[in-house]
């Protein structure tokens, strides 16, 4: 079969170039010019060939009433957490991509997943490109899993990878890493972003048409985004992050585009030396540790997806110099600032000369508005050095106005706080629950000052 010619395409005017050049030749723009093939003339009887093919076959126009539509069936991968962020399991035909810091777990959390799959009456395949055989091996026994009988490919051209699949059929298939993955029909380097797009195309086209699930592991930059062109989010059905520091036992993963569930959806796993342990409460990671209430801190419900998270913030109010310090981990900064100026006008708590310390326990980050009067009542707390009344929390979020307004979906919230033992409760007035819950006294409020006044009673 002869080489298809390779045509460098402008990403601002789409024109084309037989070679690479600075400066595109039609629109003069700079820096724009990536890698391609041109189509054939002649049909191509290879079905892996990089000549351009749908994701299905072509179907007759009709209307949705008329489609059935029915919910597609998911595999439990034996990891409830990981099914959780997948929306009850793997689906077939459907492809995951699933990005992370090196060392975080990636590899690890894959192997045990396909293991798990194959003793289940699954077909699996690993793919490495990153490791040989015996390392993938090595790590199964650290792993615990003695005698498993997931079938491994080192290799890292795509057409052997895509005959391979065709050959033994898996339901399952791991690529480790998709940067590592490249074509004979482009010249340029693995990981180049032509060879990262095309790659991905054809697995996902592989996966479509046979019908087998497939998992493509990949890097991630500097800043923590998925490495490569951004359309290859847009190819995969699902989006994965694995979260967490090295240096501690925990990890996150969180679905941040799931076509087949929710999305914003957390998985909380533990590192033990048998490999990731799901956390059946992961709320008792994010929880305070003291025996005593302690002044600066106060706990509040966040919403991970469907999943209430009881999380405490800490915040630490100290003299400041000229220039007081405003730092946050796990919040925004810019909301601290905007919270810390509420603050002062409205309820007339005044931190200009302080530096202000706020931090969310455990490592997880929380962007939704309803951390506000938790944040805003530990730092009068830590102002005044009284701590908030044992069995405490709140949550709501709080505008430029000085109201408490409502947070979405307050009645799980509180149901969980009152399962996990808490007692006591200052929530937005348009969240208190018409029947009352047993085991927790609720004080809704309407304004910040409000919730202060509230709160220096209670302590």
């Amino acid at each position: 079969m002869a080489k298809e010619k390779t045509i460098y395409s402008c990403t601002e005017c789409g024109g084309n170039s037989p070679k690479w050049l600075g400066k595109c030749p039609h629109c003069n723009a700079w820096n724009t010019l990536l890698e391609g093939v041109a189509e054939s003339a002649s049909p191509v009887k290879n079905r892996y060939s990089t000549q351009r093919q749908g994701l299905a076959k072509a179907s007759e126009v009709t209307t949705l009433a008329d489609i059935d539509a029915t919910d597609m069936q998911r595999t439990p991968t034996g990891h409830e957490e990981l099914d959780r962020v997948l929306g009850g399991g793997i689906v077939e035909g459907g492809v995951v991509l699933i990005g992370g810091d090196p060392g975080i777990g990636k590899s690890t959390l894959l192997l045990q997943a396909l293991d798990s799959l194959q003793r289940a009456g699954q077909s699996t395949l690993y793919v490495t490109g990153e490791e040989s055989g015996a390392q993938i091996a090595l790590r199964s026994r650290r792993l615990g899993l003695e005698g498993s009988q997931v079938r491994v490919l080192a290799e890292i051209q795509l057409e052997k990878i895509l005959a391979t699949l065709e050959a033994t059929k898996p339901d399952v298939a791991v690529v480790d890493s998709i940067q590592t993955v490249y074509s004979d029909q482009l010249t340029s380097a693995p990981g180049s972003v032509a060879q990262v797009r095309e790659c991905a195309a054809h697995l996902t086209r592989a996966a479509k048409s046979s019908g087998v699930c497939i998992i493509l592991v990949g890097h991630v930059t500097k800043d923590g985004a998925l490495a490569g062109p951004r359309v290859l989010e847009h190819m995969v059905d699902t989006v994965l992050y694995f979260e967490g520091d090295t240096h501690s036992s925990f990890r996150l993963v969180r679905a941040i585009k799931n076509r087949f569930g929710a999305v914003n959806e957390i998985g909380v796993f533990a590192m033990t030396e048998k490999g990731l342990k799901g956390v059946t409460n992961p709320s008792a990671m994010f929880l305070s540790q003291h025996s005593e209430p302690v002044p600066g801190s106060c706990v509040m419900v966040t919403l991970e997806g469907t999943r209430p998270l009881l999380v405490e913030i800490q915040a630490l109010v100290d003299d400041g110099g000229p220039n007081p310090r405003r730092l946050s981990v796990g919040l925004d900064r810019d909301r601290l600032a905007m919270l810390l100026a509420v603050l002062h006008r409205h309820a007339g708590v005044a931190c200009m000369d302080q530096d202000v310390f706020v931090n969310a326990v455990g490592g997880v980050r929380i962007s939704e508005p309803a951390a506000d009067l938790a944040v805003m009542l530990a730092i009068a707390s830590s102002l005044r050095g009284k701590a908030m009344p044992k069995g405490f929390l709140a949550f709501g979020e709080v505008g430029l106005a000085g109201e408490v307004r409502p947070a979405p979906r307050g009645q799980d919230r509180l149901r969980e706080a009152a399962k996990l033992g808490f007692s006591v409760a200052v929530v937005p007035k348009a969240n208190a629950p018409k029947k009352p819950i047993e085991g927790l006294t609720i004080h809704p409020v309407e304004r910040i000052e409000e919730a202060l006044d509230l709160v220096r009673s209670l302590q």
